[in-house]
């Protein structure tokens, strides 16, 4: 069986804020072509890990290597590159909101220093709202989305720079079952038809039983378990069992 190409490699990563340890030695692999589900309560440092794979936030000790860049000494524009590679869809999807929804992906395009004409741009986000199904949105602005619609135009920002690896921060916190389903469903749309790799932040079961090619569980700021889906409904743990049960 081939081997899977290891796209983001952390090792023992560490994390304090003063005296609050949130990331007490962390071991994780994303490989290409998976959704990574993360899973763990609210505080176990979940979106603190995913902030430091961007370097949002620097850690402390161990490291992250994202394709050939190891992050610890990162030069800016190393760093830079490493983030063209990476797309982020924030809890809130923050959209910028005094921007429509064409100039909030406008200046994601605009922010890879390429030199994109009017009609590629033009073109280039009607074909990511076209993925989120959202065509009609473009010229709206944020106030007048749902929340649903503002989660899948923050993908459709993220879509347009064409990632190789996409980080969700809670996909589905604060919407409706229905909408939660249609989001997860489209994170895995979004792997089948762009071959992306994801590592999706959720305490959300259902989402995490719709999108999970694997799961690592923290808790403590430490890996708890790592496996398959199957392998977490099946376990005994009584901690597991009660986010499964």
């Amino acid at each position: 069986m081939e081997q899977k190409k290891v796209l983001i490699d952390i090792k023992n990563l560490k994390k304090s804020f003063g005296k609050q340890k949130v990331l007490d030695g962390i071991t994780l692999q994303l490989k290409e072509s998976e959704n990574l589900v993360v899973l763990g309560k609210s505080g176990s440092g979940k979106s603190v890990l995913i902030k430091c794979i961007v370097s949002l936030l620097k850690h402390d000790e161990g490291s992250i290597t994202v394709g050939q860049h190891e992050l610890t000494d990162i030069n800016e524009e190393d760093l830079i590159d490493v983030r063209k590679k990476i797309g982020f869809l924030f809890q809130g999807a923050a959209l910028y909101d005094s921007m429509t929804v064409r100039e909030n992906l406008t200046f994601a395009l605009t922010r890879l220093n390429e030199k994109f004409s009017k009609k590629e741009i033009t073109s280039k986000i009607e074909e990511a709202l076209e993925n989120v199904s959202l065509p009609d949105s473009i010229d709206k602005m944020p106030s007048e989305l749902s929340g649903g619609m503002k989660k899948r135009i923050g993908l459709a920002r993220t879509l347009v720079v064409n990632p190789k690896i996409i980080l969700y921060d809670e996909p589905t916190t604060g919407l409706d079952p229905i909408t939660s389903d249609e989001i997860s469903n489209l994170i895995n749309e979004t792997k089948n038809k762009f071959n992306n790799s994801s590592i999706i932040i959720t305490h959300d079961i259902k989402c995490v039983k719709t999108t999970a090619d694997r799961i690592v569980m923290v808790k403590d700021g430490k890996v708890y378990k790592e496996g398959t889906l199957e392998e977490f409904v099946q376990e005994k743990d009584p901690y597991i069992q009660s986010f499964f049960n």
